[in-house]
């Protein structure tokens, strides 16, 4: 392929892949501005969220045989017109509802975009640097939209709130909408793939997914004891994904096969991707929270972004370059260490901590992230594909459930965890709050001060001093609470470091003792 061509077909995998995330994104990162627009409180806007995840959870299960048994340049075709469609629709949101049933569908036609873009990006490479460089860079377009959505979402909001958010996606859709046509793929064998029996699988491994989705998007904010339906929500699922495996396991010719994805090579990869995605939320979940509770402007948070958005690109076009060399084993020790050292450093954030302190650390984390994945993929696809065709389905299903549901549990897992600590911390604060100690006594009337030419009343002045002091107490406790949750990201960074090198080791040593063993049975 000529280098012109092949620099269109990589800008346009990252176009589609940005396409896709950004209509992802930018609901996610700007839920506490688009509440006014849309009469929303917080709990509500929070189901934009669970709204898109629920589809998009699953669909790429289904997506890979509808490909195949019906051609790729149909399914490219339909599905940028249906994305083009759904992003219009955008334009017509006036309130909550109509956003919760735009986001839905939005989440069922950008599935499809994020598959054209690994298209896109592998069609330029030979085979033998597919798994290589292809995989890499593919990869590292999926860890762009995330920053890049907080450094555009302020003009767009001051362009118009959710319409404005929205236009910028519709205007990319427009423009990758004329890529499918004039750049189009390699066409791959026509096979009748899909039957009956699978569609009833799907449909129960869509509704198993989804109300997983739902549970994790919105447990930590009607909180996991407190709200019933959660309980039955994740009670549907769980027996939903058990008649799935039941309805697998009993199939000649199965969507998943289930007993593969049970084997102990593949519950270790999952288990890998799971620690991974788990590590990597740190970056997704903390940052934006400190951001809210300080109450930082987007221009004093954009510097921050950019470093995160160009480490993500660096560490794309470094793994590339390191997995065509062969440094795989080591790619991830080294990632998994900048990871540990990046949630280490932003663990003693305080009060006074600013953007400028966090840009080391977060660099770190983006770029340890961008280099940890693309190897773990690459052995994973070969794997799958070693074994025929009809193991790519169940390979989607591993890497689709650690991404999108491993990024969903750990978006969960940090801020239940900052919810907890926030309470631990402010009880162990409001414990040395007494008003017989000087220093308290002092801090309560500095405050009151502010009020004391408007308020003439000793003891309302006085209730007024204390409850500025209770604030301060609230913020600082997040604080602490915040450092927790970075701490806990290098905990499970360093853990998960040491057992790679533990893993190295033994398979060093089992390589040397069975090299002699061979050489002797060979004589």
């Amino acid at each position: 392929m000529p280098a012109w061509n092949a620099a269109l077909y990589m800008l346009s995998s990252v176009a589609l892949f940005v396409t896709q995330g950004l209509g992802m994104n930018l609901a996610l990162a700007n839920l506490t501005q688009l509440q006014g627009t849309l009469a929303a409180t917080s709990a509500e806007s929070a189901w934009l969220s669970a709204a898109y995840m629920a589809p998009s959870a699953s669909l790429a299960v289904l997506l890979v045989k509808i490909r195949t048994q019906y051609g790729l340049r149909n399914f490219a075709e339909v599905s940028i017109i249906f994305f083009a469609i759904a992003s219009v629709m955008n334009v017509f949101v006036s309130d909550l509802q109509s956003a919760l049933v735009v986001r839905f569908l939005s989440g069922i036609a950008a599935a499809p975009l994020s598959t054209l873009g690994f298209l896109y990006m592998l069609e330029v490479f030979e085979p033998a640097r597919k798994m290589t460089i292809g995989i890499s860079l593919a990869l590292m377009n999926t860890t762009l939209s995330a920053p890049l959505s907080r450094l555009v979402s302020p003009t767009l909001l001051d362009f118009g709130q959710w319409h404005g958010l929205y236009m910028l996606e519709l205007a990319l859709a427009l423009m990758v909408f004329p890529i499918i046509y004039l750049l189009p793929l390699t066409p791959v064998p026509r096979a009748k793939v899909i039957t009956v029996t699978d569609i009833g699988s799907y449909m129960l491994i869509a509704l198993g997914f989804g109300a997983l989705a739902v549970v994790l998007s919105l447990g930590r904010v009607y909180w996991w004891f407190e709200a019933p339906w959660l309980g039955w929500l994740l009670a549907v699922s769980i027996a939903s994904l058990s008649l799935a495996a039941a309805i697998e396991l009993r199939r000649d010719n199965p969507l998943i096969d289930i007993r593969w994805l049970a084997s102990r090579g593949l519950v270790h990869f999952t288990g890998v991707l799971l620690v991974f995605r788990l590590i990597a939320s740190a970056q997704s979940s903390v940052p934006s929270l400190w951001q809210q509770t300080l109450n930082l402007q987007y221009d004093q948070t954009m510097t921050l972004y950019a470093i995160i958005l160009g480490a993500s690109i660096f560490g794309g076009v470094t793994c590339a370059a390191l997995m065509k060399n062969g440094f795989d084993s080591s790619i991830h020790v080294v990632a998994l260490a900048m990871m540990a050292a990046g949630c280490f450093l932003d663990s003693s954030i305080t009060n006074l901590t600013r953007p400028e302190q966090l840009y080391l650390g977060q660099g770190l984390i983006a770029l340890g992230a961008a280099l940890f994945l693309p190897p773990a993929m690459a052995s994973g696809f070969k794997a799958a594909l070693a074994r025929g065709p009809n193991y790519f389905v169940s390979f989607i299903v591993v890497f689709l459930f650690t991404q999108s549901i491993g990024g969903l549990m750990g978006s969960a897992f940090y801020g239940s965890l900052v919810t907890l600590r926030e309470k631990f911390h402010s009880n162990m604060l409001a414990e040395h709050v007494v008003m017989s100690d000087p220093l308290v006594a002092q801090r309560v009337a500095q405050l009151s001060g502010a009020y004391g030419k408007v308020i003439g009343d000793a003891a309302l002045l006085k209730s007024e001093g204390i409850s500025l002091l209770a604030q301060q107490i609230s913020r600082e406790s997040y604080m602490l609470a915040y450092g927790d949750a970075f701490l806990a990201g290098g905990v499970l960074a360093s853990l998960a470091l040491a057992a790679l090198l533990v893993h190295l080791s033994l398979q060093a040593l089992h390589r040397r003792f069975a090299a002699p063993q061979a050489a002797s049975t060979a004589s």
